[in-house]
């Protein structure tokens, strides 16, 4: 699991506190900005909304429909969203929200920091789960958070606006058929992928290879040294490389957001030894309109790299 360090994790808190500490001491072009956007909102009747990352703002715009305006912050596969530091901008699209979801986990900790200061109905993913921080941050891969988050979602909906209660109540189950339809193609899945050993150079999409009932043999040195966000030894590596080499892995997954020399030795041994190797990322690729459909392509991609 990659955590962001320390250090990049304070200055974002920090930027998030100083733009909040001087939008409320005096006000800035970029709030007057927010407000504006806020009022054409308000005056449409919809609900403004905004998401930390762009998969679960995927969420929120699926349960609320034309009745919700959502604004995702984050939207791009080459930014790190634990290295993410927020603009003026960001924070003070939260400041005139009126719903805010975020992920937890201290996986965007900037965007907890922005909502905890502002009257939005705060919704925390991973806290639907009783995750928390130190845990494994990428929670929109679990079945369980998903389905979870969805319904705090349209709670929080149905509270800011009671008069289109019936209609978010509709949007859900909606998409609890969508996601019932994922969980079914998870389930006939992992009657291939049960119990598989495989690896993976960050523990990225750890929830859903649990799902599919795989078996985590990433080597342990590599792995405390990727969940500490510390660069793993020559050993650490060598041995990475060893256990491809002789077999006993039989699929990696790779977060090629996080592409570095290191990931570079990995994946080439995976080559070499003709170990699959399933891509991913972290955030939502622009091709994907929503999360449902993105974690049903790989759930494919696993299927597929199933020997």
């Amino acid at each position: 699991m990659s955590i962001m360090s320390n250090a990049k994790r304070a200055l974002a808190i920090a930027a998030a506190s100083a733009t909040l500490f001087s939008m409320a001491a005096c006000g800035s072009s970029n709030a007057a900005g927010s407000k504006s956007d806020s009022s054409s909102a308000a005056s449409s009747g919809k609900i403004e909304v905004v998401a930390s990352i762009n998969q679960w703002g995927s969420v929120a715009k699926d349960l609320g429909g034309s009745n919700v305006e959502v604004t995702n912050i984050m939207t791009k596969t080459n930014v790190e969203a634990h290295d993410y530091e927020p603009t003026s901008q960001d924070v003070a699209k939260f400041g005139t929200a009126k719903v805010a979801v975020v992920n937890g986990a201290d996986y965007d900790p900037w965007a907890t920091k922005a909502a905890h200061s502002t009257k939005a109905t705060l919704v925390t993913a991973a806290e639907t789960a009783g995750i928390r921080e130190g845990d494994n941050p990428h929670v929109w891969f679990s079945a369980k958070v998903r389905s979870n988050t969805a319904d705090a979602i349209t709670a929080a909906y149905q509270k800011a606006d009671p008069s289109h209660k019936d209609d978010y109540a509709k949007f859900n189950k909606d998409w609890h058929a969508k996601e019932d339809q994922l969980e079914s193609k998870i389930k006939d899945t992992s009657s291939k992928t049960e119990n598989l050993p495989y690896a993976a150079t960050e523990s990225v999409a750890w929830y859903l290879a649990d799902d599919l009932k795989m078996t985590d043999a990433t080597p342990k040195g590599y792995a405390q040294a990727s969940a500490n966000e510390s660069e793993p030894t020559p050993a650490d590596i060598k041995d990475f490389q060893d256990t491809l080499k002789v077999g006993s892995i039989k699929m990696l997954v790779f977060n090629s957001q996080e592409a570095n020399s290191t990931t570079d030795q990995i994946t080439g041994a995976a080559k070499d030894a003709n170990v699959p190797i399933v891509e991913l990322t972290e955030q939502m690729p622009k091709q994907y309109t929503n999360l449902l459909d993105w974690m049903s392509a790989l759930v494919d991609q696993f299927a597929a790299a199933v020997k």
